[in-house]
């Protein structure tokens, strides 16, 4: 049979080996509970004693020499550490009693201890006091309910006499969710392995199996193209918002798929609409090489048009970092923009002695609309009363306003402007400098956001196509590219939510009725690049 190939068998066989290790990790965990864990290890156990008690040679000198209540003496170095998967809180030790753990020296009797703490933790030390618990007694010691972060640990060097070296040595207590064990550790201060001999084992098989398939694949001759690819070339318009997705979009299909070409020409989401619906009308086959992106759905008017969700943006207010405001409310916002505020030094913002630059888009987009509908509360910016955002033309304005193009132009004018502001979409790690975002009624635009439907300026990103594009062509391939293959990866690093993903569902289905937020319309489902 076709399928039945080595590739085939070892990803099958790698496939069940990693459900078999998944569920026994389950198992494991549940079934063996090792998440709060203690260990000790005894580091030093010798005697100090003199040569005639032991029966070996031994010299000793000052304090051991001279005092005959050590003649006996025995020194041991005690290693008591978090080896657990989990930090350990003082409210994590269940014993009744003030202390945390019981150290017991079958035979022998304590004359002295010593705790020592590494580099770093020396914090360790500032529970061992009499008060949070530590003394010692015959032959036990009796340690504070010391917190412990994962591979901390601290030292005991007890002087004990009476009892040999080898007798017993024991820890004790109570761990919420877990125990106190001996550590297996042969070497003195080595750190206890970061896996089991049986995640090792299941490691090295893993790595064998996917190392096999990756070499049968290259040295494979028949090199098969990307699924769903298709050639040719095709223009993506519209949004400008979005265009820093698109451009990325189309840079990675253009490499995943060779023999197409895919231009951006974005301009702006009403602009890409209206040229969709003209190609289209003007093509003899009814279905150009051209995606509109829009932010948010387009008006009434363009009846062959199909809309696909594509993700779910938020958007935020910027200003120049001249002004050190962390956030406005909303209807601070509405004010400044209705007019009712020009200057920040107002006592309702509190802010520098400079005039509020109102850098917006140009009618047509589909930020400002967005901006218009969910912040403004459907009110219309006022009319634009400076050509170059510098300088105020119309004196009798009631706002210092300036409309720009493009949303990159808005962001770079607002950086290099004193006392500006303006909005965009929020782009993951391509803000200029110069700027800050601003919260919106104490809640800051987030990618945490876009799902929460308290913060009100967010919206969906459409891809529009002229009818069903025919299955195979460029245009259903890079839809489907962009709405379920590996451009949702491009998506979700821009900052947005995918339509297609669980949490972008819930908020895209009810959006376009009738339509799956997770694939293409129509025809534009079948062929598409994976």
């Amino acid at each position: 049979m076709e399928w039945l190939s080595a590739e085939n068998i070892i990803a099958v066989g790698t496939a069940v080996l990693g459900v078999i290790a998944s569920l026994g990790v389950l198992w494991y965990e549940r079934r063996v509970p090792r998440r709060t864990r203690i260990g000790y290890r005894v580091q030093l156990d010798t005697p100090v004693s003199s040569a005639e008690r032991t029966g070996r040679a031994g010299v000793r000198l000052g304090l051991f020499q001279d005092n005959p209540h050590l003649s006996d003496a025995t020194l041991v170095l005690l290693r008591i550490e978090n080896d657990g998967s989990q930090s350990i809180a003082d409210a994590d030790y269940t014993g009744r009693e003030l202390h945390g753990l019981t150290a017991e020296f079958t035979s022998r009797t304590i004359r002295g201890i010593a705790v020592t703490a590494p580099g770093g933790a020396d914090h360790l030390l500032d529970h061992f006091t009499p008060s949070a618990g530590l003394r010692h007694a015959d032959d036990r010691v009796y340690l504070p309910r010391v917190p412990l972060n994962r591979g901390q640990y601290f030292k005991l060097l007890v002087l004990l006499t009476g009892g040999q070296v080898g007798d017993a040595i024991q820890v004790t207590g109570g761990i919420r969710d877990g125990g106190i064990y001996p550590n297996r550790g042969t070497t003195p201060d080595d750190t206890p392995p970061v896996f089991s001999r049986a995640s090792r084992l299941i490691i090295v098989l893993l790595t064998v199996c996917v190392v096999t398939l990756a070499s049968i694949i290259v040295v494979r001759d028949d090199v098969r193209p990307p699924m769903g690819c298709a050639t040719g070339e095709l223009t993506i318009t519209g949004s400008t918002a979005f265009d820093p997705v698109a451009r990325e979009l189309a840079d990675k299909y253009e490499k995943d798929c060779a023999g197409s070409t895919v231009r951006v020409d974005s301009r702006s989401s009403r602009e890409g609409v209206q040229e969709l619906n003209e190609r289209g009308a003007a093509a003899k086959d009814g279905s150009p090489a051209l995606i509109a992106l829009s932010d948010g759905p387009k008006t009434d008017g363009f009846p062959r048009l199909r809309e696909n969700p594509v993700a779910v943006s938020v958007y935020t207010l910027v200003v120049n970092d001249s002004v050190t405001l962390p956030g406005l409310t909303t209807d601070q916002v509405r004010r400044v923009y209705r007019g009712d505020l020009t200057r920040w030094n107002a006592p309702e913002l509190g802010g520098p002695d400079l005039p509020i630059i109102l850098a917006s888009r140009k009618s047509g987009s589909g930020t400002r609309d967005i901006f218009q509908r969910t912040v403004l509360g459907g009110e219309f910016e006022q009319a634009d009363s400076s050509a170059d955002c510098r300088r105020k033309d119309d004196t009798r304005a009631r706002v210092f306003r300036c409309e720009l193009d493009r949303t990159d132009r808005v962001l770079s004018t607002v950086a290099a402007t004193p006392g500006a502001i303006g909005y965009t979409e929020l782009r993951s790690g391509s803000m200029p400098k110069g700027l800050h975002p601003l919260s919106l009624d104490g809640q800051s635009a987030s990618a945490d956001t876009i799902a929460d439907s308290t913060y009100p300026f967010r919206e969906i990103e459409y891809a529009y196509t002229y009818g069903n594009p025919p299955a195979g062509s460029l245009v259903s391939s890079f839809l489907n590219y962009l709405l379920r293959g590996s451009g949702q990866d491009v998506v979700r690093t821009h900052g947005h939510l995918p339509c297609s993903s669980p949490k972008g569902r819930s908020v895209c289905v009810g959006a376009t009725p009738g339509e799956d937020p997770g694939g293409p319309s129509g025809g534009a489902q079948d062929g598409a690049a994976q």
